[in-house]
């Protein structure tokens, strides 16, 4: 096929290319999510009141009776970053499938590749309701949380770049890797917690917009509940991963996630005693993100896939074996 033609005529992605592009891939998932929450405690989430367009017959923003042009232009600029992340997917598939063509084993780097673009689909399209339904609250809930499983599985393309294709071997006995699921599943039940939090807080992206009727105390005394759960499951792996020798590599990881659940903690209780202000809401999103990604670290570190095969281009003399992304 012509695109696979194209792909192969590509210069082989060094090590340091092919990191740089999983890495990029992991900052702009997670980042597209605080860029959303300066939207939302700016108040600019209907500053462009339609979509895909801006304002009725136009793209971009335009002067309007209804709609601050700041508020126009930040809730614009956030969706004029899109484009960066499809830059960064399409990068991401184009590394692995060029990749792919030199390795053939290569098939769950390509699979992992190309959720990444698919995520971009997913978040256009959620985006689109968010703005449709004037922001109610739970559509931003959603919206937010079909980005966590990106920032997951960025991780995890980061991962494929630097390990090989075999069955994933664990470095950790049945035990802590049942501790190891649970933190996992704590960890998003603290990030969906978060959201019926933000749903009755006092950002919801438009003063008009319609809030959960709840009462924040509440719920915010349950998602700070689920992060001390997450921290209690995070120390008793510890004592799992010591009693069963757990190699160096996995006790960094370990250690930065300990670090980074704490920094939140502290965060979120700052946070709430001084009224949610909105820069801190911003930078509690970022701190959501690098809890996605300490724990989906600690997760790869906990298995082993072999070496990798692919950080050179095959030898000259072996033939190319031509397959589809």
């Amino acid at each position: 096929m012509p695109l696979q033609t194209l792909v192969a005529r590509l210069p082989y992605p060094s090590r340091a290319v092919q990191r740089a592009i999983a890495v990029a891939a992991v900052i702009a998932q997670a980042g597209i999510g605080v860029t959303g929450s300066v939207v939302r405690v700016t108040g600019s989430g209907l500053g462009c009141p339609t979509w895909p367009q801006c304002v009725s017959g136009s793209m971009f923003p335009v002067d309007h009776p209804e709609y601050h042009a700041l508020n126009q232009w930040i809730e614009f600029s956030n969706r004029m970053l899109t484009g960066v992340v499809i830059l960064v997917a399409a990068l991401c598939v184009l590394a692995a499938w060029r990749i792919r063509q030199d390795h053939p084993d290569r098939k769950r780097l390509v699979t992992l590749a190309w959720a990444m673009p698919g995520g971009v689909v997913l978040q256009a399209v959620l985006g689109g309701m968010t703005v449709l339904a004037k922001l109610e609250w739970w559509t931003v809930a959603i919206h937010f949380l079909a980005s966590t499983p990106l920032v997951w599985l960025a991780v995890l393309l980061l991962r494929a770049f630097n390990e090989g294709d075999e069955p994933a071997r664990w470095l950790i006995p049945a035990p802590t890797r049942k501790l190891l699921v649970a933190l996992v599943v704590s960890m998003w039940a603290v990030l969906v917690a978060g959201t019926t939090v933000t749903g009755a807080g006092p950002h919801g992206g438009d003063p008009e917009t319609h809030r959960l009727n709840a009462p924040i105390e509440t719920l915010a005394q349950i998602h700070g509940g689920l992060l001390v759960v997450y921290l209690l499951v995070l120390a008793a792996l510890g004592v799992q991963l010591r009693r069963a020798g757990a190699p160096k590599r996995l006790w960094n990881h370990y250690a930065v996630a300990w670090v980074v659940a704490l920094a939140q903690g502290g965060l979120g209780t700052l946070q709430y005693a001084l009224g949610v202000p909105e820069a801190l809401v911003s930078f509690h999103v970022l701190g959501s993100a690098l809890v996605i990604v300490a724990t989906a670290a600690l997760w790869t570190a906990s298995r082993d896939r072999g070496p990798v095969t692919s950080l050179e281009p095959a030898p000259a003399d072996s033939a190319k074996v031509d397959v589809k992304a």
